[in-house]
């Protein structure tokens, strides 16, 4: 919706809410906040609130830590969990320097200047369906997080076998209530597991909106006593949660992946943009799949999407092609997990695919058949690659692919992989429950 300054200072005087939330988002995809009162409502929305940029992990030193919060207007909304005596509203907001630049490390800026590049070449909107699966577990005495459920249901079960079904049923009532469309909410194939889809939107809108659920769906679980993930794999032995990103493309109003003469009904378009997410997506895998644990619902087993291959059916293909056509015509990416920052991954998709259309890249042939069931050699065959088989490898191919180098900029770019390289290299330190159960007794 779109709100003036006067709409937002009137809005919160009428409705009595007393804290502003301000909110950011770290390169890895942490959300972050200022909370300002009600007095202070005219200061943000003239962009004249301040923050220590050196306190965030990957932001600024600390003789260059003044920054300022530039609220994104039309994000504008109150948080409807919060009681009815003390409203809290939020507004998403992109990180400035102090001399009115805009952060090269702000994840939105990164965002925004892909979006730049796609309406020069003469695209209108680039719009996204993301697909969050999550797990909902129960907390200890002590309110500390567990893997345990008591949830007996499965795939698209009602209760009272599922025990989460009422915690996602007021998830999407709130939602509601902040403006988003939801499309479809059930439960998942393992226990403790749900999915809740909401309309597609233009990818800024779209990446807010994820950032968005994310903090409802886990404030609203607290609330309800339990607890929600959105770790990848979080239980060996069951399927891990995953982010299926569906994209189109418009120009002038038209959805330039469908072409009713074209083979399948896609464009030339559409197959370049295809081409383009295979060519790179060895390079943004560590941006799609960010953890030492999206690996592991990488590996083989519970159809994870590993295999760079693409098909109009298939679903053990990392590209799906959905049936439906005309302008709900849509690629549908498999492999990202709802644990990335989703502005560094949808940016590097939409680079990926204007890459493929930019080169008229033609991508591989469709592959129809199970790819699960095939064997090493039979995979080779057909020229079918897998995603990098740890966070560390795909940081070295992140690294080899100049193209998302580039998108990430030279600041964001260092520090992520900074940051990741670390990551790895504490788990890689770390002694495991599986080593001790393995090992110690045994030697």
């Amino acid at each position: 919706m779109a709100y003036t300054r006067e709409d937002i200072i009137r809005i919160v005087e009428e409705e009595e809410i007393e804290f502003i939330r301000m909110q950011f988002t770290d390169i890895f995809g942490q959300l972050k906040n200022v909370a300002i009162t009600a007095s202070q409502i005219e200061k943000a929305v003239n962009n004249q609130i301040m923050f220590d940029g050196s306190s965030i992990e990957g932001f600024t030193r600390i003789n260059e830590s003044d920054q300022c919060l530039y609220p994104d207007l039309s994000s504008f909304a109150i948080l409807p969990w919060r009681p009815a005596q003390g409203k809290v509203a939020r507004l998403i907001c992109d990180v400035y320097n102090h001399d009115g630049t805009p952060f090269v490390g702000d994840p939105r800026g990164v965002l925004r200047r892909v979006i730049q590049r796609a309406e020069a070449m003469g695209f209108d909107t680039f719009n996204i369906g993301p697909e969050l699966e999550f797990f909902l577990f129960e907390t200890d005495s002590q309110g500390r997080p567990t893997t345990q459920t008591r949830d007996k249901a499965g795939y698209f079960d009602l209760g009272p076998v599922d025990h989460g079904e009422a915690t996602r049923r007021e998830i999407c009532m709130n939602l509601e209530q902040m403006g988003f469309e939801i499309e479809a909410s059930h439960h998942e194939c393992a226990v403790g597991q749900h999915e809740i889809d909401f309309k597609y939107t233009d990818a800024m809108d779209g990446a807010d909106k994820i950032m968005t659920f994310r903090m409802a769906v886990k404030t609203l679980a607290q609330k309800n006593g339990l607890h929600a993930t959105f770790m990848p794999k979080p239980v060996f032995g069951v399927a891990g949660s995953g982010m299926h990103l569906n994209m189109s493309l418009f120009k002038d109003g038209r959805n330039v992946f469908f072409d009713e003469g074209g083979e399948k009904k896609l464009s030339p378009l559409a197959y370049s943009f295809i081409a383009g997410l295979l060519a790179h997506v060895e390079g943004f895998t560590a941006l799609t799949n960010p953890l030492v644990n999206s690996y592991k619902r990488l590996g083989a087993g519970h159809e994870a999407p590993r295999h760079c291959a693409w098909s109009a059916s298939n679903r053990s293909a990392l590209i799906r092609i959905p049936a439906v056509r005309g302008q709900t015509t849509r690629v549908e990416l498999r492999s990202p997990d709802p644990a990335c920052n989703p502005y560094l991954a949808v940016a590097a998709c939409l680079a990926a695919g204007l890459d493929g259309i930019a080169q008229g890249l033609t991508p591989p042939p469709e592959i129809p058949e199970d790819i699960y069931a095939m064997d090493e050699a039979t995979r080779t065959a057909h020229n079918i690659s897998s995603l990098p088989a740890t966070l560390d490898d795909a940081l070295d191919a992140m690294e080899r692919d100049p193209l998302i180098m580039e998108v990430l900029g030279e600041h964001v770019a260092r520090h992520y992989i900074e940051g990741k390289r670390k990551e790895w290299a504490e788990y890689q330190a770390r002694v495991s429950g599986w080593e001790l159960e393995k090992y110690l007794v045994t030697y």
